[in-house]
């Protein structure tokens, strides 16, 4: 069982960290290696708007007092936006602290989140359908799986099914269907 878990706003040194930590595939991981990236564009974000949006944002993950991740969420929707819109979530923990439940307990966070202070109904994330780490996780962390999405993500020169996962409002409640 990891140490308390908390999430908090990022600072300056946490993106000096996200980019040593998740710019090259051996830090993204298998799953989330997309290929190199300019780190200007997180940066200039930072600096505009601390991250934090009407659209999304991002979150530091924190065990005690060291930075271990990040989680984001985005602007999704299943129809028109004004009327179908959620939020999809990612998470990106640092190597040295997989594997020991950060991911679950910071994705619960997240959702705990995103209920109390949004008036989202539906939350949603998915996985690469060979990540059944990142598939246990979200299941812990209270997160139902809906389905397959065939090819719907191109990394490494060809296209990946994705698991599909949410949580409604009630869902994290109790009050909802499981």
């Amino acid at each position: 069982m990891p140490d308390e878990i908390t999430l908090r706003p990022v600072t300056a040194a946490d993106l000096d960290l996200f980019e040593r930590e998740f710019s090259g595939r051996q830090g993204a991981g298998p799953y989330q290696w997309f290929g190199f990236r300019s780190p200007t564009a997180l940066r200039r974000r930072f600096a505009e708007t601390g991250l934090f949006g009407p659209d999304g944002g991002v979150l530091c993950v924190a065990e005690a007092d060291r930075t271990v991740g990040r989680v984001e969420w985005f602007a999704a929707s299943w129809g028109r936006p004004d009327t179908s819109a959620c939020w999809s979530l990612a998470i990106g923990i640092v190597p040295a602290s997989r594997g020991r439940g950060i991911g679950t307990r910071a994705q619960r966070l997240l959702a705990e989140y995103l209920f109390d202070h949004t008036r989202a109904e539906r939350l949603q994330a998915w996985t690469d359908h060979g990540n059944r780490a990142e598939q246990r996780a979200l299941e812990k962390a209270g997160f139902v799986q809906e389905g397959v999405v065939r090819s719907a993500q191109w990394r490494g020169g060809r296209w990946h099914d994705q698991i599909l996962y949410s949580m409604l409002r009630g869902d994290l409640s109790g009050d909802g269907p499981r």
